[in-house]
């Protein structure tokens, strides 16, 4: 078996994964609360996957509800190497079209939801995030979309709103204005704390609209997304099985793996021990070079 542990975490429209070899669901229990689902854990084309419905099963978590934290945490204790991420969004391009794909290369937050960071106060580090996702990772994205042979663009700018409602027209034209090139609610914090976890993170976004920028045209609508949704996951499934195809072998390092080598600022003999032991997974490998005092 290949060296990645392949984490999927799944959007809208987007539940489950079929053709998982060995495959079985698992309740992982995170200190952070309650993750949105089990993870569905198996292999495909030699690489150990561990899928995470971000919405859970059936749809019942609301954007703006995610626990990103706990997302996070399970899929680091799960072993994974690696996070995609796949999410609905729209368009804020005329030349990005519903049903196409866009791999995204930098984000705009303005969601104001909490749990952002893994650290506060008593254990405090920064992490450099000019580059919010794993050009390695995105590079092997890209390469499996070519094989699937579906329209997408890369180095999307992709701009993240808190939700569940969709932007008013007012925002949708601001974005625009702004060079955004996609919208959506649920990528931050997640990027954040997949680099926080030191775990190389791309993204891959199914357009399933205009949003509401155009002139011509309708708004949003939801049964027309929900039905764009349910057609692009299936070109989304069968890029994760070219994806995984591509990762065969070992993995080469990426300096995402060590970020928390020089993150962490606050000195070791004041860390806060019951915020260090939350961490216990998502510091593991710092943690064994400076470990944490026992409480």
């Amino acid at each position: 078996m290949a060296d990645w542990t392949l984490g999927v975490i799944g959007g809208s429209g987007f539940y489950d994964i079929e053709g998982l070899k060995d495959s079985h669901w698992v309740a992982i229990a995170s200190p952070w609360g309650d993750p949105s689902d089990e993870v569905l854990i198996g292999e495909l084309s030699g690489v150990k996957l561990v899928f995470l419905p971000r919405h859970g099963r059936g749809h019942r978590i609301s954007p703006e509800a995610i626990n990103a934290r706990a997302n996070i945490d399970v899929l680091k204790r799960a072993g994974c190497t690696d996070i995609l991420s796949i999410n609905a969004v729209g368009s804020l391009r005329e030349d990005l079209e519903p049903g196409d794909f866009a791999i995204t290369g930098q984000y705009i937050d303005r969601t104001t939801r909490g749990g952002r960071s893994f650290f506060g106060e008593g254990l405090v580090a920064h992490l450099p995030m000019a580059d919010p996702v794993c050009p390695r990772l995105s590079a092997k994205l890209a390469q499996a979309a070519v094989r699937c042979g579906v329209k997408f663009v890369s180095g999307a700018t992709h701009v993240v709103i808190e939700g569940p409602q969709f932007s008013t027209r007012a925002e949708s034209r601001l974005f625009r204005a702004w060079g955004c090139d996609v919208v959506g609610m649920t990528a931050l914090p997640e990027a954040r704390l997949a680099r926080e976890a030191e775990l190389p993170y791309a993204n891959f976004c199914m357009v399933t609209d205009y949003d509401c920028w155009r002139e011509t045209g309708s708004d949003v609508e939801v049964e027309h997304i929900v039905a764009m949704m349910q057609h692009s996951a299936v070109k989304a499934k069968d890029l994760i099985v070219h994806l995984a195809a591509g990762l065969t072998g070992s993995r080469e390092a990426s300096p995402i793996d060590t970020g928390l080598d020089t993150a962490i600022i606050t000195d070791p003999a004041k860390w806060d021990a019951g915020l260090a032991a939350k961490l216990d997974a998502i510091c593991r490998r710092r943690f064994a070079a400076a470990r944490p005092p026992v409480s």
